[in-house]
């Protein structure tokens, strides 16, 4: 196995932490280990020479791999429920009396294969339908893997992943495809709007403000620069009373920045 010195460690992780965002100073072994045989497969023997490879790639091809690789993008339907039931409950009625354009505005950020995106869509499509058309539901879902949004356009998943959810959304929201495999309805794919995107661009290209975000278990890679950093943003890209969601295992502590606390991992402007 190919192993890292502490030069090329450091060079790495520079490059990862200023473009990125995320801190791997200390996982020296995780960054071996994912790392490795991929080094192997492009006949490579040095992580110095991959490093080369890295920034010379102008296609980003090699540099979404990398992130892919480094981060963990496990995620589920219905993962940490207790948001999902509070955005049903409480934001969504909120939004329907508050949005007087029908422009509801909603960003995953750090969607990785589409289940949080695609969950949020199924339920504001049971949340709606009692009410008047016209509403504009699209749902910006983005990640800075192209590896996992890839997926998530696809929106194929295993059937074991499809019957953890309620059998109306099963009928009403999933295609059998064969082999076990589920795909999501075009009309809650055609909700979802999946786009490349990094976080640590300083400003977010964003026209208007988002009413919700979520940006969950993706927090955890930064630093705690960084992560105030983020949430300014976050803050200025939301509507006076919207709501951000974070991981159930994340906390704003002195980062607020002005989001009120609500409950935890649920934040208010």
């Amino acid at each position: 196995m190919v192993e890292i010195t502490e030069l090329e460690m450091k060079q790495l992780c520079e490059f990862v932490q200023k473009n990125f965002g995320i801190t791997l100073f200390e996982k020296k072994n995780l960054v071996e280990g994912r790392l490795a045989k991929h080094l192997s497969d492009l006949g490579i023997d040095s992580f110095d020479d991959y490093f080369q490879r890295v920034v010379n790639d102008r296609s980003g091809e090699e540099i979404s791999f990398l992130m892919d690789k480094l981060t963990t993008n496990h995620t589920f339907f219905m993962r940490e429920a207790s948001h999902f039931d509070y955005f049903r409950d409480t934001v969504l009625p909120w939004l329907v009396n508050t949005v007087k354009d029908k422009d509801l505005r909603i960003w995953c950020a750090g969607c990785s294969t589409g289940e949080e995106p695609y969950t949020l869509a199924m339920i504001v499509s049971d949340f709606l339908n009692k009410y008047e058309i016209g509403w504009d539901r699209k749902i910006l879902a983005t990640d800075i893997s192209s590896v996992v949004l890839n997926t998530a356009k696809k929106g194929i998943y295993k059937g074991e992943a499809v019957r953890t959810l309620p059998i109306a959304w099963q009928l009403a929201y999933f295609i059998p495809t064969g082999n076990d495999r589920f795909r999501v309805c075009s009309d809650i794919q055609n909700q979802v709007v999946f786009r490349s995107f990094n976080l640590m661009e300083p400003i977010l290209p964003f026209k208007k403000q988002f009413h919700v975000i979520f940006c969950r278990n993706v927090m955890i890679y930064f630093n705690q620069e960084t992560k105030s950093q983020l949430v300014q943003r976050y803050y200025d890209q939301t509507v006076p009373g919207g709501y951000l969601f974070i991981g159930h295992t994340e906390s704003l502590g002195q980062e607020t920045m002005g989001y009120k606390y609500v409950l935890p991992s649920v934040y208010r402007k």
